[in-house]
């Protein structure tokens, strides 16, 4: 009788297929546990601050934060989505600014419409914010460098259109987007349409996917047929258009075309998303711990003021909160990379 061949054992998972799939839930967790760590920072935070701080958990306060959130975090998803990719936009508190002073000015020498007023500031937003994406894509320019240019010319336009003046804007529909409504600022709740705007894009489309894919390796990204230059062009003017919306609700709340509005924003907004978790090396990062980081850092600024310590003061806060969270950030990297 011929002798029978024992069958073949069942082939194991390839060492790179075990690999991708022992990295990826450490990565999973780390994220988990940076957020967790967060809110439960934050909560903290709010039990200290209502014990500590005179007024703080009054209603007028709380709304407050709220309205100040939504300034800070309406840009910051779209900054998210930009440090994920990689790069960074330093020029957004100058397009805030600009916006502002646009629609100050056509207000005061136009006879438009408030609705067409708005639309031509938020499409110079955009168009700037492209410009941006633009250079840094087709001419292959540092982001940073790119965005230092505008946050500088942005700011002098402002400047230039308004003759440093502020310009007083009376409107019934800006008065509406200052307003409230189911017992909420309005800013918040467009704030709150936004993030989940984002959350989907982010997560649930090919755009999204791109993004992540291009901060992890954008040269890999180009070999493998990804649109990494439209990406980048589009990430920045949506961070534009994000920053007129921004500079349009500032206007609304001030009832003035400021060309000094939104000065140091880009910091602020830069300092939410990296509390809340992404990493300025690109790749890595969540809409919902931006959102944490916004919640958290603009409670700390409000507490700050109600404590009364100095804005000097109140700077160095922020930035050891800032730094903290990098170092945290880098230790926890560091220890994925060890254990992988």
């Amino acid at each position: 009788m011929a002798q029978q061949i024992p069958a073949p054992a069942p082939e194991t998972d390839p060492p790179a297929n075990r690999k991708r799939l022992v990295s990826f839930a450490p990565r999973s967790r780390r994220r988990l546990v940076q957020e967790s760590g967060l809110a439960a920072a934050f909560i903290v935070s709010l039990f200290v601050f209502t014990w500590t701080a005179t007024n703080f958990a009054t209603e007028e306060n709380v709304l407050n934060i709220l309205r100040q959130a939504a300034f800070t975090g309406i840009i910051a998803m779209g900054m998210t989505l930009v440090i994920v990719a990689g790069e960074i936009d330093i020029s957004v508190g100058s397009a805030v600014a600009l916006t502002s002073s646009l629609i100050g000015v056509l207000f005061r020498d136009t006879s438009l419409p408030m609705s067409a007023i708005i639309l031509i500031a938020l499409t110079e937003g955009a168009v700037a914010g492209l410009f941006a994406g633009w250079l840094r894509a087709k001419l292959n320019l540092p982001s940073f460098i790119v965005t230092l240019a505008l946050f500088l010319a942005l700011r002098g336009v402002a400047e230039l259109i308004t003759g440093t003046k502020t310009i007083p804007v009376t409107s019934g529909t800006l008065d509406w987007f200052d307003g409230s409504a189911l017992g909420l600022p309005i800013p918040a709740i467009i704030f709150a349409l936004i993030a989940l705007l984002f959350w989907f894009l982010a997560y649930r489309t090919t755009f999204g996917r791109t993004v992540f894919s291009i901060g992890g390796n954008a040269n890999a990204s180009r070999l493998a047929g990804l649109p990494v230059d439209r990406t980048r062009i589009v990430l920045f003017g949506i961070t534009g258009l994000l920053s007129a919306i921004t500079g349009f609700l500032l206007t609304a709340r001030i009832g003035n075309g400021v060309s000094t509005v939104g000065n140091g924003l880009e910091f602020e907004v830069i300092a939410a998303v990296i509390i809340g978790g992404t990493s300025l090396a690109g790749g890595t990062g969540t809409i919902s711990g931006t959102i944490v980081g916004v919640l958290f850092i603009t409670t700390l600024s409000n507490a700050l003021v109600l404590y009364g310590v100095s804005s000097s003061a109140q700077d160095v806060t922020r930035g050891a909160v800032v730094l903290i969270a990098v170092l945290l950030t880098n230790v926890q990297t560091g220890l994925i990379r060890q254990k992988n």
